[in-house]
């Protein structure tokens, strides 16, 4: 199954959980079994990919229950990744994220790797008082989805976060933009439309918030996600600048949940699995793994009263195969 946990070296929870979501992912580990092999021993110390895919192996072949990541987190290290320190597991996901894009060598194998995970959208802005519209097209690797409105209101379902980030936003007073066809500043309408969604799909649930005393707050609230997830049910046309062939690939169902446990300073992460060769769900927690069932992974929705409970903070879709 591949469901080998991994110690903790001292404070390497997130980074853990991290790996095994991407090790666990047979597209990426398709692309990483085909690297370039560091041509000396110096060269493969230094290679993400490369120690990547020798824990990969490690944890394949042995039959322990757990292995050591500490070759892998002390290649990390020298590219100014630090150890024994708290993580964000989305900072720490998009840090890891580029290193193995950037040590890639294969140009086919970084493209591979761009299409599997990378988000395209258009931002559009649009001056209210002239007919000046501007469009760019930019890539995400996350979905960064708030949970709360402009307003300070809890977003209720996954669906609701998605629906909030791609409305479009009036800027307005103190946010206007300078028009160059009005030759002042004017109120802008500004929005976002999807383009193209990758075949693993990473959603970030922005749980932490900064509170006006500049203290980094935990939202704890309830927030459900559904196993299976359809783009086109949710966005509106005007949310989407894509054709019909690519919205009919916008059918995802979930492979995993990164979630996280404790306060804003003093925390833990964990990671709920589904295997995609037996089509069971897994609890990686740092060296134990256990089989779990969908009911436990709900418990990560979230609950008001338990702020030091366990909560989603990254989700992991994959695209549904065509039938």
């Amino acid at each position: 199954t591949g469901a080998i946990g991994l110690y903790n070296i001292g404070q390497s929870c997130c980074l853990n959980s991290l790996l095994q979501v991407f090790l666990m992912n047979i597209h990426f580990t398709g692309i990483l079994r085909r690297i370039t092999v560091p041509p000396c021993a110096r060269h493969k110390s230094r290679n993400v990919p490369y120690q990547m895919l020798l824990l990969l192996e490690e944890m394949q072949c042995g039959k322990q229950k757990a292995v050591s990541p500490i070759a892998l987190a002390r290649c990390l290290s020298v590219h100014r990744v630090k150890l024994f320190v708290q993580h964000d597991a989305a900072q720490l996901f998009l840090t890891v994220w580029n290193l193995i894009k950037k040590q890639m060598k294969k140009p086919e194998l970084v493209e591979e790797l761009s299409n599997l995970y990378t988000i395209c959208v258009q931002e559009h802005l649009a001056c209210q008082k002239c007919s000046l519209e501007t469009k760019r097209n930019s890539s995400m690797l996350t979905l960064p989805l708030p949970v709360l409105d402009s307003n300070s209101h809890r977003l209720k379902t996954l669906e609701d976060c998605l629906q909030y980030f791609f409305s479009p936003e009036e800027l307005t007073h103190h946010n206007m933009c300078f028009c160059e066809q009005c030759g002042r500043r004017t109120p802008f309408l500004q929005s976002m439309k999807l383009v193209r969604l990758p075949q693993t799909l990473t959603i970030h649930l922005k749980r932490f918030c900064f509170e006006k005393s500049a203290n980094v707050q935990k939202l704890s609230h309830y927030l459900p996600f559904p196993q299976d997830l359809d783009f086109n049910a949710v966005l509106t046309e005007n949310q989407c600048e894509a054709d019909s062939d690519e919205k009919a690939g916008w059918k995802y169902e979930l492979f995993a949940v990164v979630a996280h446990s404790g306060s804003s300073s003093c925390g833990h992460y964990c990671a709920y699995i589904r295997s995609l060769t037996e089509h069971k769900w897994y609890c990686f927690n740092d060296s134990e793994v256990c089989q779990v069932l969908w009911d436990d992974v709900k418990c990560t929705y979230g609950h008001s009263n338990l702020h030091w409970g366990e909560t989603a903070y990254l989700l992991v879709y994959m695209k549904k195969r065509p039938q």
